[in-house]
């Protein structure tokens, strides 16, 4: 975006409003000038931020419109098996990156910062190769395993678990060229393919296909998915491939493999460890209850999905900042801008999570009347645990992006024991509620623990509330 073209709200305000109105405007349409047209590391971060916080909501409505429809195309009991496995496909495919999904944005961001182009080149041929050659071999060999243990799993999974295998690689490359055009502050390439193009693809793909006659079942959802995943996938390869061109100077490229897999193992445990913790809730209801309740869990997960993207947004915006002031030696910015990020998580998930309070019962009316009764009350306990994660901000990222990746993976390694253990006892006693309880419980255990980490190895107050008695300096970069 040309932001000389970018009108600045301000000087024409000081220019056509009567005196008093002037004084008043100006001030605030200043701060509005700066986040729209400002050049600053802040106004950057914060366009991106709302960028990404804007398809995410796009794509919110999207998602939720899909998701309604194939609830109410195929039944409780289809749309249950179909959820089920697409959640286990999603973590596997996040998994099989070995965490060169986030590593990457660190090696990019580090290896501009140091003018190591032929690095950089090799950082990003040899993290895209390896998703793709590690989630291929995670397909077959689990495909092997489910033919050859049979009875491993009921029988309406098996057909879906094998149509997942074949979209499983094309997940992972998508992870990762996620990670590298938020590295370069591209969010529409990172962001449109996944939450956009990928969600509108399955529901016109499957809308197509009941009305050539096929049965709205699971395995016709699952085969509408690899239609998408790959288009989408090899779309954002495309158009990203084109913008690297410019971006990345041509020349040979050098590998790390060592020394980058030292860095990206305890990425690939946080990350390993975040998505089941994100997700071990609806496992768990797959494995105690019936593929209807499966369905029920999820579309109250799905209706609370909007006040994550507050966090998202932030945490895809600010990531590399991190990694770029640390590196840089500006601790006071570095500490400053951790800061500013909390604020831009919590208050908007805070506001977000009061009105699904309110408006939540009605959103889970459009995918039936069944998903209501069991479906308010678990909308209800999760949102307490959102509101406490959204408190330390994208502390995780502060951690990863700061050389504390072995910090961090060990954060979410206790809070996954944690949520396994509270999934493993509230569920059979309390059903689908049991299972909200488990993730807000373990929310609050990961917002405690990832704070008491930021401030113990880095002595940052990653915090929304300040600091009683001034504030320790953060350790600086080793």
């Amino acid at each position: 975006m040309n932001l000389k073209f970018v009108p600045r709200l301000a000087p024409l305000a000081e220019r056509s409003l009567p005196g008093h109105l002037a004084r008043r405007a100006v001030p605030l349409l200043a701060r509005v000038d700066e986040i729209v047209s400002g050049t600053s590391d802040s106004a950057v971060s914060g366009r991106i931020a709302m960028f990404a916080f804007a398809i995410r909501i796009l794509s919110a409505v999207i998602a939720y419109v899909s998701q309604v429809l194939l609830a109410r195309w195929m039944g409780q009991f289809e749309y249950g098996i179909f959820v089920a496995v697409w959640v286990a496909a999603v973590i596997l495919g996040g998994i099989a990156c070995l965490g060169f999904q986030t590593g990457i944005i660190r090696f990019i961001s580090e290896y501009r910062e140091k003018g190591e182009a032929e690095y950089l080149r090799g950082a990003i041929f040899g993290s895209l190769s390896w998703a793709v050659l590690a989630a291929t071999l995670m397909a077959v060999t689990g495909s092997a395993g489910v033919y050859f243990l049979d009875g491993l799993f009921e029988n309406y999974f098996v057909i879906p678990i094998y149509l997942a295998a074949v979209f499983l690689p094309m997940l992972a490359l998508q992870e990762v060229q996620d990670g590298i055009a938020r590295a370069h502050n591209w969010a529409g390439i990172a962001l449109a393919p996944t939450f956009i193009v990928r969600p509108i693809l399955i529901l016109a793909v499957m809308a197509g296909a009941i009305l050539l006659g096929f049965p709205a079942t699971a395995v016709t959802a699952m085969i509408s998915a690899i239609v998408a995943v790959y288009v989408a996938s090899i779309l954002q390869f495309i158009v990203l491939a084109y913008h690297l061109r410019t971006a990345v100077p041509s020349g040979p490229r050098k590998f790390l493999p060592v020394k980058w897999l030292a860095i990206t193992m305890p990425i690939f445990l946080i990350e390993g460890f975040y998505n089941l913790l994100t997700n071990v809730d609806i496992l768990f209801v797959s494995h105690y209850m019936r593929p209807e309740k499966v369905a029920v869990y999820f579309a109250a997960a799905k209706t609370l999905a909007l006040v994550h993207f507050v966090y998202f947004a932030v945490k895809a915006a600010a990531a590399h900042r991190f990694s770029t002031y640390r590196t840089s030696g500006d601790h006071r910015r570095y500490e400053q801008f951790i800061q500013e990020t909390v604020h831009w998580t919590f208050w908007p998930s805070l506001a977000l999570a009061l009105l699904m309070l309110v408006v939540g019962k009605y959103f889970l009316m459009l995918f039936g009347p069944d998903f209501v009764e069991d479906g308010v009350s678990i909308i209800w306990i999760l949102t307490l645990g959102i509101i406490a994660r959204s408190s330390v901000g994208a502390a995780e990222s502060v951690l990863t992006m700061s050389g504390e990746q072995k910090a961090c993976a060990f954060v979410y390694a206790a809070t996954l024991m944690f949520n396994l253990i509270l999934n493993w006892q509230l569920i059979p006693l309390y059903g689908l509620n049991g299972a909200a309880m488990a993730t807000t419980g373990a929310l609050f255990f990961e917002a405690f623990a990832l704070y008491a980490a930021a401030r113990r190895r880095l002595s940052l107050h990653i915090f929304i509330l300040p600091m009683r008695g001034g504030k320790a300096e953060a350790r600086p970069a080793e």
